[in-house]
């Protein structure tokens, strides 16, 4: 990263993520220590399928990196990245999307355990996207790798 880029807000930094700007997407909160996040994708264009909805590859695309980028901020001296992803497509996304993560305090205790004890974690996260109505669009399980650092 730059030193540019170093002054950029997390926020900015989120929202030119390469994966996120393509998407248009926005950050609508986030805790200093990523415990939860709140990020919008919006329906438009590039995100909208011909029938009308939000195409599942952008919401997939939303739910791969946040995760991870969560379990690289609180254990940065490791290289994170997506194992496995499933996403439970539960209705049509007519609208702007939310996706809505916390990171369990229980699951961070668990991973900083399994770091000590093996140097190593595939912790799972559970969190859902939702529409502009509250309703649940897609129920997304997403497990991580922790591993030494290279």
């Amino acid at each position: 990263m730059s030193g540019r880029d170093n002054k950029l807000t997390l926020a900015e930094r989120l929202e030119r993520f390469p994966p996120f700007q393509s998407l248009g997407v926005k950050l609508l909160s986030i805790s200093d220590d990523w415990a939860t996040v709140r990020l919008l994708l919006p329906l438009n264009r590039s995100t909208r399928n011909p029938g009308g909805s939000m195409f599942g590859g952008s919401i997939a695309a939303l739910a791969d990196p946040v995760p991870a980028l969560a379990c690289n901020h609180r254990f940065p001296a490791y290289d994170v990245w997506t194992r496995e992803l499933s996403v439970d497509f539960r209705r049509p996304g007519l609208s702007d999307l939310e996706l809505r993560f916390e990171f369990p305090e229980r699951t961070s205790k668990q991973i900083a355990l399994e770091l000590a004890q093996r140097n190593r974690s595939t912790p799972d996260f559970e969190f859902g996207i939702y529409d502009t109505d509250g309703e649940l669009v897609a129920w997304v399980n997403n497990r991580v790798a922790i591993r030494p650092g290279s």
